[in-house]
């Protein structure tokens, strides 16, 4: 089972205990995922609270999800746009794989989020720009990056526009399981995880916050 960072098994149990329950849905995406040999992709049940608890704080009804896999992360997310905003709530979800995005519809349809997800097969950058182009800047409240990580710092830059002020830019696996802090670690996905690191800490665009949950997940919120 995916799981924070240096968490023991007990301490994830107990976590699992004290967040509100999943939503069925959610449970069988995750057990199901598990199985497979790219389980390591999946975010942790914690994690997925956690970007349901920011969706809440935010009040968010448009959002954008960069990396699909098998969907855990969008429904945990559509689920709480859903609940917010029941008519009106959308999420734009990018991906480039048809295997597993099939298996996250699945999910979805079940969930009854699959009216509210807009599931786009192309390359991200692509599709961002694209709505950027199509006048959608200014417009979302929250994004969650956890796909290719050299694409990292492009997607920030998109985000951000994409973005309304005070909304909020999510970026998973940025402690790369400690491997940014090696530096003889040079390799380019530590390497751009490490930059954008930096780059956003002292970026007066943003306000923000690295955390240590699921894999350490930055926070950036635009001022």
């Amino acid at each position: 089972m995916s799981s924070s960072l240096g968490l023991s098994a007990e301490v994830v149990r107990y976590l699992a205990q004290t967040n509100p329950p999943e939503h069925p849905a959610l449970q069988r995406c995750r057990e199901d995922t598990a199985a497979l040999p790219m389980a390591q992709m999946q975010i942790s049940a914690e994690q997925g609270a956690f970007l349901q608890s920011i969706a809440h704080l935010l009040n968010a009804k448009r959002a954008f999800e960069v990396g699909v896999f098998t969907g855990y992360s969008a429904l945990a997310t559509a689920l709480a746009l859903k609940q917010r905003h029941p008519i009106g709530a959308r999420l734009l979800a990018c991906d480039i794989n048809e295997e597993w995005t099939t298996k996250a519809r699945a999910y979805w349809r079940d969930a009854q989020v699959d009216d509210v997800i807009d599931l786009v097969l192309a390359p991200a950058l692509d599709t961002l720009n694209a709505r950027l182009s199509a006048g959608e800047g200014g417009s979302y409240d929250m994004g969650f990056i956890d796909a290719d990580k050299t694409g990292y710092d492009a997607y920030y830059e998109r985000g951000l526009e994409l973005l309304r002020p005070g909304g909020a830019l999510l970026f998973d696996n940025m402690l790369w399981s400690g491997r940014v802090a090696d530096p003889a670690d040079t390799t380019p996905d530590t390497s751009a995880l490490r930059a954008l690191a930096h780059k956003v800490r002292v970026d007066e665009r943003v306000h923000a916050c690295m955390t240590g949950i699921g894999d350490g997940v930055l926070i950036a919120v635009k001022r």
